[in-house]
């Protein structure tokens, strides 16, 4: 079964992947402002967001049928993260680029790339201590 749900998020991210490519011939390879890296920037989060939406509802779709508690529980962890990735977003700054002489970006696309770039560092954080975490507990668990 979870064979079938990868091979289908697989063929649809490149079903996406190959109309954007399509799309992308059609127009030239040219963004909005005529940045042909325009494109390939949109193809990537178009590709991030299918395939995170596909990986939460594949872990939803299948903790609910091998565990009913389980798919409570991590609805509550999704819940968890989103509420983390709201209050990051909510604390981060958009003050202007200090020593940027072009054309400053927007206060949304800096509060946007600032939070971005903290959840990257909280996550890694995480990641490493998890790992310590993981790796002190083994070590007790060997004696």
């Amino acid at each position: 079964m979870y064979s079938k749900i990868f091979k289908w998020t697989s063929w649809i991210l490149i079903i996406i992947s190959f109309l954007i490519l399509v799309w992308g011939f059609l127009s030239g390879w040219e963004g909005g402002n005529g940045a042909k890296v325009d494109v390939l920037l949109r193809w990537a989060y178009i590709l991030l967001i299918v395939a995170v939406v596909a990986a939460v509802l594949a872990a939803i779709v299948i903790s609910g049928l091998n565990n009913p508690k389980g798919l409570i529980k991590g609805l509550i962890g999704i819940a968890v993260v989103l509420a983390l990735c709201y209050v990051v977003y909510l604390l981060s700054s958009d003050a202007p680029l200090v020593g940027y002489l072009g054309d400053q970006p927007s206060a949304n696309t800096l509060k946007l790339s600032t939070a971005l770039l903290n959840i990257t560092y909280i996550v890694g954080g995480c990641a490493i201590l998890s790992i310590l975490v993981g790796e002190v507990v083994a070590a007790f668990r060997k004696k």
